[in-house]
């Protein structure tokens, strides 16, 4: 088992989103984690918002990583949105986002937040998972991407 093993839900894959900007692609995480662990959508929208003001969480090539903190969550949980057209989001290469990873861990998870980070980093790092992700039209196969990724085969 690796860190992002229970991270994903079929329910948190969200493929060809018509958001336009960032403000659309958090709105639409805000309620895919709204409704998968009831955490307000707005709420949801202000975590990724206090941590994208300290910088963008873009890393080029296409791909994103938005993350929060959040109090009261109890386990760290993720969302994967591909957008139907890619966006602005200040990635250190100028090139526009269509892949968006969300992860939001509880206040607390420091060590935990960081491994998890890294292991989606990773993961986005390598240019044929970033083309399956970006090419799949099924979110089962996705997800099972995500959740054993690293793991041996």
């Amino acid at each position: 088992m690796n860190v992002l093993t229970h991270l994903f839900a079929l329910d948190c894959i969200a493929l060809d989103s018509p958001a336009t900007n960032r403000a659309d692609a958090f709105a639409a995480a805000g309620e895919l984690f709204s409704k998968q662990v009831g955490i307000d959508s707005n709420a949801v929208v202000g975590f990724l918002n206090a941590r994208e003001d300290l910088g963008s969480t873009a890393l080029g090539a296409g791909v994103a990583i938005p993350h929060g903190r959040v109090k009261g969550l109890k386990q760290p949980i993720a969302a994967f949105i591909r957008l139907k057209n890619a966006i602005d989001f200040a990635a250190p290469d100028g090139e526009p986002v269509s892949i968006l990873i969300f992860l939001l861990v509880p206040e607390k998870a420091t060590q935990q937040h960081l491994e998890i980070l890294s292991s989606i980093a990773q993961l986005l790092s390598d240019s044929d998972a970033r083309q399956f992700l970006s090419s799949s039209n099924e979110p089962s196969k996705i997800c099972n991407l995500l959740q054993q990724w690293g793991l041996p085969k």
